[in-house]
């Protein structure tokens, strides 16, 4: 397999169900696989571009490991692979995305591609990116009137559009409608872009 083609990093405690993400990515990237979060802190290198991460594992949580993966800056994307329902501790969390178990394969494929086409984005944008997921993640699994309750929620709203200020002129780069909406597809079109992003 090609040295050029992206490496993945799955972690997950469940071996059938590690081998068997590994199996879904192979055909289009470089894998590794790590049985534990100790392990995946082992396989962790500047090589890795996208970690896999389950969050309930027996040596070292998901948590515990994500936050050594940013402690150590290798510049990968994280996404969330878990059977743990959100909630608003995801908000101080430092992943890229999070996927609710069960994952078809074509969700794992997506968000894969959809993180290595961050990679190519500069760091603001990447952290709207993160953000922006977040916050459609709280919206699709609470309501109303439970996210108007939570400072946690309404701080991230805050940081969302303050952030979107700031990109403001990065975004209307964009001239070119394909790309500006293939760069937010997978975030359902929460951003809330409208026609003044683009004057």
């Amino acid at each position: 397999m090609s040295a050029d083609l992206p490496m993945v990093l799955v972690v997950e405690d469940e071996p059938d169900l590690a081998d068997l993400y590994a199996t879904w990515l192979r055909d289009e990237y470089r894998v590794r696989v790590a049985y534990g979060g100790r392990e995946a802190l082992e396989e962790l290198d500047e090589e890795v571009d996208v970690v896999l991460l389950d969050r309930r594992m027996p040596d070292l949580s998901g948590d515990e490991a994500l936050e050594a993966i940013r402690e150590r800056d290798v510049g990968c994307r994280v996404a969330m692979v878990t059977a743990v329902e959100p909630d608003f501790d995801i908000v101080a969390m430092g992943f890229d995305d999070y996927l609710v178990k069960p994952v078809s394969r074509d969700s794992l494929k997506d968000t894969v591609e959809n993180l290595l086409r961050r990679n190519s984005y500069d760091d603001g944008i990447q952290e709207l990116f993160a953000l922006a997921s977040k916050k459609a993640l709280l919206e699709s699994e609470k309501d109303a009137a439970t996210l108007e309750e939570h400072a946690e929620y309404q701080e991230l709203t805050e940081r969302v559009q303050n952030l979107r200020a700031e990109l403001d002129e990065t975004l209307t780069a964009f001239d070119d409608e394909h790309d500006f909406t293939a760069m937010y597809r997978d975030l359902g079109g929460d951003l809330d872009v409208d026609a003044d992003s683009s004057e």
